[in-house]
């Protein structure tokens, strides 16, 4: 069976191929019902407009690009989703790197990845979107970009956040009103421009309830679970151990209950511990993991329809977004409370 083509769409709908273009490109002063035809042509013939071919044909590349450089996978996993399905909807593809610096050889990799492949616009995730020498780049060429949760720089470029401190605030307040008073804390990636600020949410919760804060209680980590592991053993190890743990993300919070285990504690009898993020994996667990929601899938869709639709649009240029608290079973009264 012969491909299908715009002309077969064309003919079935009783429109001009331009028009049948117009439509596939989503412009506008296209009457409805015309719309509506060309869709319905397109349904029925099982149309795929060749990507190429509407490159050629416009000044588009129909691509995205989506940078990374975080340990955490269902955080990066999230946020291309939420792209992938505005993008899919506006007939875009979103193409995925890894811009690791661990070696040193971040620069060459950009300028590999830029020249490889034209794109429409690229989104920067933490801690990418706060290295000034990939803006630089990226503004060298002239590339839009939205930036994930920057921590400085905020005139560069449009961002697409939520308060992190504020939540941070909030899980901190939750554990105190339960009478957790020896309340521990694992930062996440030193990087991260979300790190300083769910730590300082922390603090901040602590001092207005007239705690002070152990420095043997903050321990260190980078988002993955093996940091939140050995930081757990830290805090559990301690002659006063915390009657909960706070743990800046998921990962380091399931870690945290794996050390409960294995030390024959039990969460929330002995251990109350709460994370941040919501990755499909804090329900999967037992007991279920109390954390924070945070929009980053909408914060993904987001950021690809601001390079879709175009960067002018001022109200866009700074999206801050709702977070949630979710209290599940693995939070509850401290020991004696």
């Amino acid at each position: 069976m012969a491909s299908i083509t715009i002309n077969h769409v064309a003919a079935r709908a009783g429109v001009s191929i331009k028009t049948v273009s117009r439509v596939l490109n989503r412009e506008a002063h296209v009457q409805e019902r015309t719309r509506e035809k060309v869709l319905e042509a397109v349904a029925a013939l099982g149309y795929r407009p060749n990507l190429a071919a509407r490159a050629l044909a416009s000044s588009r590349a129909y691509l995205i690009g989506l940078y990374y450089d975080n340990p955490a996978a269902s955080y990066v996993s999230d946020l291309q989703f939420g792209a992938m399905e505005t993008c899919r909807q506006n007939g875009y593809h979103i193409i995925v790197e890894d811009l690791a610096d661990g070696q040193g050889s971040q620069k060459n990799d950009l300028d590999s990845l830029l020249a490889t492949v034209s794109l429409d616009g690229v989104i920067l995730t933490p801690p990418v979107c706060d290295r000034l020498d990939v803006l630089d780049r990226l503004d060298q060429r002239r590339l839009p970009y939205v930036r994930i949760a920057p921590a400085a720089h905020f005139e560069r470029g449009p961002r697409v956040h939520m308060d992190d401190r504020r939540a941070a605030y909030d899980m901190t307040g939750h554990l105190l009103s339960l009478g957790h008073r020896r309340i521990g804390f694992i930062k996440g990636h030193l990087e991260h421009s979300a790190t300083p600020l769910r730590h300082q949410g922390y603090l901040d919760a602590m001092a207005d309830a007239g705690i002070a804060v152990n420095p043997n209680w903050v321990q260190p980590g980078n988002f993955s679970f093996r940091s939140g592991f050995g930081a757990a053993e830290r805090l559990l190890g301690l002659p006063e151990r915390p009657t909960a743990v706070f743990a800046s993300n998921d990962d380091m919070a399931l870690a945290v209950m794996a050390v409960v285990n294995r030390l024959g504690l039990s969460a929330p009898r002995d251990v109350s511990v709460a994370g941040f993020d919501d990755a499909p994996i804090a329900q999967v667990v037992w007991p279920q993991l109390t954390t924070i929601r945070q929009p980053v899938t909408q914060m993904g869709a987001v950021a690809a329809e601001i390079l879709i639709k175009g960067l002018p649009d001022p109200s866009r240029q700074d999206v801050l977004l709702d977070f949630k608290l979710i209290v599940r079973g693995s939070t509850g009264p401290a020991p004696g409370a």
